[in-house]
């Protein structure tokens, strides 16, 4: 039988905010990375996981990109086709926390889409909000890409997400492929080029079966709800602490945006 691709990840997401007012968090979380070639082996081989429909762990497609129930690879597809990354016959993975007992938020989801030769065509940052907005940004890989290296991309921010931070600036991303470890480095930049906050998403591959995710009940608890949670608990810290608040403006009339990728060679940014 074929190893399968999709997997179980933990592990440990930091946010750093530098500027104007300093402030930070840890937390654990349990993440899954889904082939979606392989959706409906996932529905029939495990018992407490199950795709569009109800079990103690889910993946429903309508959580994300068009979120309106349609098949995900699709939309990715015709994503990647739309920015001139066309991506016929290979597979896309898609990073993001499933749904416990059916609830889920994912402020991140991201997607790797590869050319039917194995190559890594792009990457989408699927960006969400608590207000129900929503927004993608498609970055490629870039001509010097190097299998197995950090990608180093950015692109310009447009959608509101923290109220404590304005529509401005732009991401920096350096964003490993998925493998035994997965990394993510986002710095928000402001305006300036200075960094405003750095986020990091570090985690360890597990194997994606029922015992794994029920002993992620023990592990990480309330995995979904603490997300959401925690985004609330953060931003009444902050509020306390006077931060600036910024008003909502509307999410951009295009859903998907276009970013730029840098040297995958460029040195990291510490987190503070």
């Amino acid at each position: 039988m074929t190893a399968r691709r999709s997997a179980l990840y933990l592990g440990k997401v930091m946010h750093c905010r530098l500027a104007p007012k300093r402030h930070r968090f840890r937390y654990r979380v349990a993440s899954l990375l889904v082939d979606l070639d392989e959706l409906a082996d996932l529905d029939r081989g495990l018992r407490v996981f199950s795709v569009d429909r109800a079990n103690l762990f889910s993946f429903h497609q309508r959580d994300h990109g068009p979120r309106d129930g349609a098949a995900l690879k699709p939309w990715v597809e015709a994503v990647f086709a739309d920015q001139g990354s066309a991506i016929p016959g290979g597979r896309v993975l898609c990073f993001c926390i499933p749904r416990t007992l059916g609830y889920a938020f994912n402020p991140l989801t991201v997607y790797w889409g590869y050319r039917a030769d194995g190559s890594l065509a792009g990457v989408l940052y699927e960006v969400k909000n608590t207000f129900g907005d929503q927004h993608c940004y498609f970055v490629p890989a870039g001509p010097d890409h190097v299998p197995g290296e950090p990608l180093v991309q950015e692109a310009e921010k447009l959608l509101y997400v923290s109220p404590f931070f304005d529509v401005a600036g732009g991401y920096r991303f350096r964003t490993g492929e998925p493998s035994d470890t997965l990394g993510l480095l986002i710095r928000l930049v402001g305006p300036d080029g200075a960094d405003r906050m750095i986020a990091t998403h570090r985690a360890e591959r597990r194997a994606l079966n029922d015992s794994a995710l029920l002993a992620t009940l023990i592990t990480h608890p309330l995995n979904t709800i603490k997300v959401i949670a925690g985004i609330h608990w953060e931003a009444l810290r902050l509020w306390s602490k006077k931060a600036k608040f910024h008003s909502r403006p509307a999410p951009p009339d295009d859903p998907v945006s276009r970013g730029t990728a840098r040297h995958t060679h460029a040195r990291p940014a510490k987190a503070a």
